[in-house]
């Protein structure tokens, strides 16, 4: 049995099939670990979401800040963006079965016996583990409950963006939300930015990657993450892994086995463009 992780899919499933293909990919014995944004700009998004969803309980995936907008584009609460490509998704005969699938998947995914950890965008440094359990499991509860189009109305917006426990409601929510799947750069002191997207060397001080501020859980577990494309998988500390390679823009779709650390590489099928 082995344990892969695979980064940013975006709608590329010729690359996913094909990166599986490398290794051999067994769904009767091994685990798929996904960062997130299954879905949004490469050509395929409806397909992807069909295949990972039939392989049943051998995938541990976590949401990504696309996957969340797609939820809230089925229900009617934001725009269908052309360069989103999920068009024949939303027009989809199984789209209902595929999107109360969706909206029913955690935030966070963490294996203790691995000392694993995984989130979309990563961990805010403002968090224990428990604390990140906590607020990954609260967003969770409300989007696979019967009130989830309250949420996802309200879940765009950068603030509050400092983390307090006293933080309660929408904004509570909202605050967990940005820590787990659009968070990059944040201040010294952890509270976050989202405003920046630039390469980490061309940040405006004082921000930082979220990645380089000591945090309790980067000193406990292996972080994986995903989200920033513009890394290309490099540039992070000893682990902390970075698994975006930018497949939807031309990059590639990597995948690490974590038994060896062994990286797999698979081409994207288009020419490279700049992320947006």
């Amino acid at each position: 049995m082995s344990t892969y992780l695979i980064g940013d899919i975006h709608g590329c499933y010729d690359e996913l099939q094909s990166l599986l293909a490398q290794v051999a990919f067994d769904p009767e014995k091994d685990i798929l670990w996904l960062t997130g944004d299954l879905v949004a700009r490469g050509p395929a998004s409806l397909e992807v979401l069909r295949f990972v969803r039939s392989l049943g309980d051998c995938v541990r995936m976590v949401l990504g800040n696309h996957d969340l907008h797609l939820l809230a584009v089925y229900a009617g609460i934001s725009r269908n963006k052309p360069k989103d490509r999920i068009t024949p998704l939303l027009e989809a005969h199984d789209a209902d079965e595929l999107i109360n699938w969706l909206r029913r998947q955690p935030l966070l995914q963490i294996d203790e016996e691995k000392k694993l950890v995984m989130a979309h965008a990563g961990i805010t440094p403002q968090w224990d583990i428990e604390t990140a359990k906590m607020c990954a499991r609260e967003v969770e509860a409300v989007l696979s409950s019967d009130s989830y189009p309250l949420f996802l109305n309200a879940m765009y917006g950068d603030m509050p963006n400092n983390w307090t426990p006293e933080l309660t409601g929408l904004s509570r929510l909202r605050f967990s939300t940005n820590a787990l799947t659009r968070m990059r750069f944040c201040f010294p002191n952890g509270q976050l930015d989202m405003i920046a997207k630039e390469a980490p060397e061309s940040a405006p001080p004082p921000l930082k990657p979220w990645f380089t501020i000591p945090g309790p859980i980067a000193r406990d577990y292996t972080i994986v993450f995903g989200h920033w494309a513009s890394l290309e998988g490099r540039g992070t500390p000893e682990g902390i892994i970075a698994l975006d390679t930018g497949c939807c823009w031309g990059g590639s779709l990597t995948l690490l086995r974590w038994e060896d650390r062994s990286l797999f590489v698979q081409p994207s099928n288009r020419e490279r463009t700049i992320e947006e």
